[in-house]
């Protein structure tokens, strides 16, 4: 089980799937093309879902992971310096945090970095904007999903796009994954519409 707030702010175990995570981590190692070589970092808390992946994905792949320590996630200025000191190519944000990076940022520091990965909360566009500009080299990935459906179900690569201030998309979904806009009927809704985000395939925890 994996424990979330879901829309109630109260907090209760989601029975996700061995399948459903599997699933989930296979997309991700090869979407990235993560090998061997790689380095990841753990700094997430355990007790959110982001760092389901952040250690099991290291271990399917062969990778290096490195762990950051006990509260070091609020440290920008430590995660660069852990960054520089292990050759660190794949980290993971929430947009809040990417901001306090961004702004402290010692470029030289994150010479290693790959990847970025955001997740969590809605991604600025003049946030992914600053990022494309300091940090050119990088890919910067936005994932949505929730800890019912395996942590995340939806990507888009943001690295090479013109991005405006309207907001960022949370792309399309993650293999084995279906997502569906509907109206309050469940009709699909036309293109542009705005409606309900249903989510069907292996991700989808038990009693979903």
């Amino acid at each position: 089980a994996i424990y979330t707030s879901g829309s109630t702010g109260v907090p209760k175990g989601v029975l996700n799937e061995h399948g459903g995570l599997y699933n989930r981590l296979l997309w991700m190692r090869d979407d990235l093309k993560i090998t061997h070589e790689e380095v990841l970092i753990q700094k997430t808390p355990y007790t959110f879902d982001v760092s389901v992946w952040e250690l099991i994905l290291p271990l399917i792949t062969g990778s290096t992971l490195v762990f950051a320590k006990p509260e070091g996630h609020k440290d920008p200025s430590y995660l660069q310096d852990l960054i520089a000191a292990k050759g660190v190519n794949i980290i993971h944000f929430v947009p809040s945090m990417l901001g306090a990076f961004l702004a402290t940022l010692a470029t030289e520091k994150c010479r290693s970095l790959r990847a970025v990965i955001c997740s969590g909360e809605a991604l600025p566009g003049k946030m992914v904007a600053s990022f494309q500009q300091k940090l050119p080299e990088v890919q910067i990935h936005n994932l949505y999903g929730p800890t019912e459906a395996a942590i995340d179900v939806t990507a888009i690569d943001l690295t090479d796009l013109e991005i405006t201030d309207t907001g960022v998309s949370i792309g399309k979904p993650v293999a084995n994954t279906q997502i569906y806009i509907t109206d309050a009927q469940l009709n699909p809704q036309a293109i542009g519409v705005p409606g309900e985000l249903l989510i069907g395939g292996v991700q989808v925890a038990r009693g979903y």
